[in-house]
């Protein structure tokens, strides 16, 4: 206190030390950031007592208002939700037949099947939907159960091989190889006949031969003419499209142990206008087909089972 002086060329009073020479001048804080950094402590005591502030071992403080983020967010969903109320109702109400006649109400129902593609079924089909080595392609027009809206709609709703699903899509190819049904010599010749088909080899002895055998084994469930049979599954392998690959490799590997893969019930795990937006998305794609097509003149199920393993499309 002794040391303090008034600054002649300022007017203002020192702090009372020096260093070097140097000494700090006692400048007040100007009066309108006091009156603010005031305002702000008491805005800070009100925000504690009124909003949840304070932590604690099990929850915080809940303030007096009761807001909590949560809360707001869970208001505005279901504002969201009320909004799409209208469409999804509308959507619920409409056949899937009809749902094309309405290209409004289609449009939605599209961007609403595909918001739950993205969510539910991109972990498989990829992004774009256009699959992977054992999981079809949806954007082509090449399908094992049918590619109308009430195929697609079938096939999301129970599934493939779906134990509990009596409606489920169930096929099973026999492992010709694996099961000594077949020896290997007969297996390489069928591997040639069928790769034959779609001209990724040429005709051959081994080829000729194929076809014996695959007539004696395979013409129940594909055909005479090996383009398929949707009762049950069974591809087309006069295409160049493979769910399994078209290597010999591959499609000896799919006659000798053959496959079978699955696919979610969705009946039990999405609500029924989600599932039937599903089947408007996919078929949106590119390669749903209008009309259910009709099973091939004097086809039957077969016992034990269809092939499921050498083409793309629905699985």
């Amino acid at each position: 206190m002794a040391n303090k002086r008034i600054d002649e060329p300022t007017g203002t009073e020192t702090m009372g030390h020096e260093w070097d020479g140097i000494e700090e001048l006692n400048t007040p804080l100007p009066g309108w950031w006091l009156w603010t950094f005031y305002a702000c402590i008491i805005f800070a005591i009100a925000y504690c007592v009124v909003y949840p502030s304070w932590p604690g071992m099990k929850e915080g403080s809940h303030g007096v208002f009761g807001w909590t983020s949560r809360g707001q967010l869970a208001q505005e969903m279901a504002a969201a939700k009320a909004d799409r109320q209208v469409t999804l109702d509308a959507i619920a109400a409409t056949s899937l037949e009809d749902l094309p006649a309405n290209k409004d109400l289609m449009a939605k129902a599209v961007e609403g099947g595909k918001a739950a593609f993205k969510v539910n079924c991109v972990p498989c089909h990829g992004s774009g939907a256009a699959g992977s080595k054992g999981y079809p392609n949806l954007n082509d027009n090449d399908w094992l159960w049918g590619g109308s809206l009430t195929d697609i709609h079938t096939t999301l709703l129970h599934g493939i091989r779906q134990p509990g699903d009596a409606a489920t899509r169930m096929s099973a190819m026999p492992a010709f190889g694996r099961d000594g049904m077949l020896q290997p010599a007969a297996v390489a010749d069928v591997v040639s006949y069928v790769r034959s088909l779609s001209g990724l080899e040429p005709a051959s002895a081994a080829s000729q031969r194929g076809n014996a055998v695959f007539a004696a084994n395979c013409v129940a469930c594909h055909g005479p003419d090996a383009k398929g049979g949707r009762m049950f599954g069974a591809p087309n392998l006069a295409d160049k499209i493979w769910l399994y690959g078209s290597t010999r490799e591959d499609v000896t590997e799919t006659v000798t142990n053959a496959h079978a893969g699955v696919m979610p019930a969705w009946g039990g795990r999405l609500d029924p206008v989600t599932i039937k937006m599903l089947a408007v998305y996919v078929h949106s794609l590119g390669g749903g087909e209008k009309f259910a097509q009709p099973a091939p003149a004097g086809a039957a199920p077969a016992p034990a089972g269809a092939a499921s393993g050498a083409t793309n499309g629905q699985p």
